[in-house]
């Protein structure tokens, strides 16, 4: 599609009032449509303009209950619908949790999160996750979970722990959403969200691209991230990781140059969030990293394993922002 000039955008430093003036599909779709020197140009602005741009945040990411979902969401390995190998396993002991999160801040992560594959949790389990929040949280790490759909009762539970962000991902666009998951509603994500946010936890919400859409389904993605009110303080952006047995393996691979995009009209649509780099790191090559920086990610999964599927190893990370002059640190947002 050709560039249009005429197109009305918003100042990368002063975006739109969300309730005043809210981000259509339409005015994020034309930030994709800018040329590529252009669109990175007006993200790294924005970057420059309420965070350090050489400040980078690594986030290390365990599975404390592996396998077994009920759910069919057409991207995972652990749901119990699909032939993939993967054998279920029960939730991780305490001492084995803190174990791996001190492995964690050893190896320079600031954030430690914990994932499970439920639908939603029982009293009890929450419970048991409470417990490794706490703990995790006495070593000076910040906490993020991803546990599945939450009740009231539950998301404050969670906060009494020190939980500092859940993770509840939107996947995609409301419109494309049937494509990957038939199991759980649009909305029931979004109502999970708004119990998080009314227990006072900070939100981690994202989604993957690259698992058959096109570049309106991904502009109607950040569209609904940049509307949340407010926007989620944690962005993660995954890329489709092929995981045979699944319904979306075999989808169309994505262009890395597309995979930047989608970074750069996430920082310019959400400028105070930290933007993730997540799944698909092992895909991809140090340069287009280093695009994905440039582009106003400032946060990436860090370790060997993310969930169940590979992630760069940790040397090799190291040497990588070591080649860029990047620093490990918190990525606070200065203005």
């Amino acid at each position: 599609m050709p560039h249009t000039q005429t197109v009305a955008l918003p100042r990368p430093s002063k975006p739109p009032a969300q309730s005043a003036s809210p981000w259509s599909t339409e005015r994020v779709a034309a930030l994709y449509e800018l040329p590529f020197p252009d669109l990175l140009y007006r993200a790294q602005d924005v970057h420059r303009a309420h965070f350090d741009p050489a400040e980078i945040q690594l986030s290390s990411l365990l599975s404390i209950k592996t396998g077994g979902c009920p759910e069919d969401c057409g991207y995972c390995s652990q749901s119990a619908r699909h032939d993939t190998g993967l054998k279920a396993q029960p939730l991780m002991a305490l001492e084995d949790v803190l174990a791996a999160a001190r492995a964690a801040q050893a190896a320079g992560a600031r954030r430690f999160c914990m994932g499970a594959a439920w639908r939603s949790p029982k009293p009890r389990q929450v419970a048991a996750v409470a417990r490794m929040i706490a703990g995790v949280k006495a070593l000076g790490l910040e906490t993020c979970v991803t546990l599945g759909m939450l009740d009231d009762p539950q998301a404050r539970e969670l906060a009494d722990a020190g939980l500092d962000y859940y993770n509840h991902n939107l996947d995609t666009s409301p419109e494309f959403y049937g494509n990957v998951v038939t199991t759980r509603t649009y909305q029931e994500r979004l109502d999970t969200l708004q119990r998080v946010r009314d227990a006072g936890i900070k939100v981690c919400c994202g989604g993957i691209i690259g698992m058959g859409e096109d570049r309106t389904v991904r502009a109607g993605l950040i569209a609904q991230l940049a509307n949340l009110d407010p926007y989620p303080e944690s962005v993660p952006v995954n890329a489709l990781m092929h995981v045979a047995g699944t319904p979306l393996h075999g989808s169309r691979r994505l262009d890395p140059f597309e995979f930047v995009r989608t970074i750069a009209v996430a920082r310019i649509a959400m400028p105070r969030a930290v933007v993730r780099l997540s799944a698909g790191r092992e895909q991809m090559d140090d340069a287009t990293q280093a695009l994905c920086f440039l582009a106003g990610a400032n946060s990436m999964f860090y370790g060997d394993v993310l969930l169940t599927t590979a992630n760069p190893r940790v040397e090799a990370d190291r040497q990588m922002l070591a080649r860029l002059g990047m620093r490990v640190g918190d990525a606070a947002c200065k203005a």
